[in-house]
């Protein structure tokens, strides 16, 4: 995606976004936040939508004609629009609002820059977009993100829905002889995962559901994974997009493979 904007690039704008976020976050840490229902079990909090708003706030600021996603607000600006930022200000509202510290704030250009931000360790997950690399932000110095299989350690969403079932079940995929013979598996309730993958802190992360490419959730850990070369598909080992189910995002080819093979079997 072409940015004709003067001023900073996308990536810094979604890093500088992603860190407003995650400064809310931090801050409203440990207060009794009351809770927004949303229905099904799932709720937000005042952290949540004070996040959000801080993001919208460095975006506007910043590129005032782009629409906007986020999980809390809904659509802003053009449905259609060619520029259109995806944000989730706190995935992982759960974990924090019963004191865990498992949560990411994900922002992304839909087709391009994207930034993960963990709160708690202040590491900033960021990628241009596209195949040109991906880094992780730290006390100003930017370090690549290079992923491996080596912790074999991998993340299963077990959330419901479950739209797969019973043709594919992730609490299945625990117990799969050849599953437990290499893998080792960890639920961590949270995209941060995602970012985990292009780091090397995870060798993969398995998530049932439909098309995840433009969601405010997956979208910004996707395109870090992408940019850092992982192995990205559905379930069903196909592209992710409209008819796509779910996503399996590897560290590497054989470590794909792998897990399609229990998956489909």
């Amino acid at each position: 995606m072409i940015n004709s904007h003067t001023g900073p690039g996308d990536a810094e704008v979604a890093i500088a976004a992603a860190r407003a976020g995650a400064d809310v976050v931090r801050g409203m840490y440990g207060r009794q936040l009351d809770r927004i229902d949303k229905g099904a079990g799932d709720f937000a909090t005042a952290a949540d939508v004070a996040a959000e708003a801080a993001i919208l706030g460095v975006i506007r600021g910043a590129r005032p004609g782009d629409a906007v996603l986020g999980e809390e607000g809904g659509q802003q600006g053009a449905a259609d629009a060619e520029r259109r930022w995806l944000v989730d200000p706190l995935c992982g509202t759960l974990n924090y609002a019963v004191g865990n510290m498992l949560v990411a704030v994900n922002v992304a250009l839909r087709g391009g820059a994207a930034a993960v931000a963990d709160p708690f360790s202040g590491e900033v997950f960021h990628t241009g977009g596209g195949p040109g690399g991906a880094w992780v932000r730290q006390d100003g110095a930017d370090a690549p993100l290079v992923p491996t299989a080596a912790t074999r350690l991998v993340d299963v969403n077990l959330d419901p829905p479950f739209p797969s079932a019973p043709g594919f079940r992730a609490v299945e995929l625990l117990g799969h002889p050849e599953f437990v013979a290499r893998f080792r598996p960890r639920v961590v309730s949270t995209t941060l995962a995602l970012a985990w993958v292009a780091a090397g802190k995870r060798a993969a992360y398995v998530t049932d559901g439909g098309d995840l490419s433009g969601s405010v959730h997956f979208a910004a850990g996707i395109a870090l994974c992408r940019a850092a070369g992982c192995v990205v598909t559905g379930i069903d080992g196909a592209p992710l997009g409209p008819d796509g189910r779910g996503l399996v995002a590897a560290a590497d080819a054989e470590t794909h493979g792998l897990l399609m093979a229990m998956i489909r079997g």
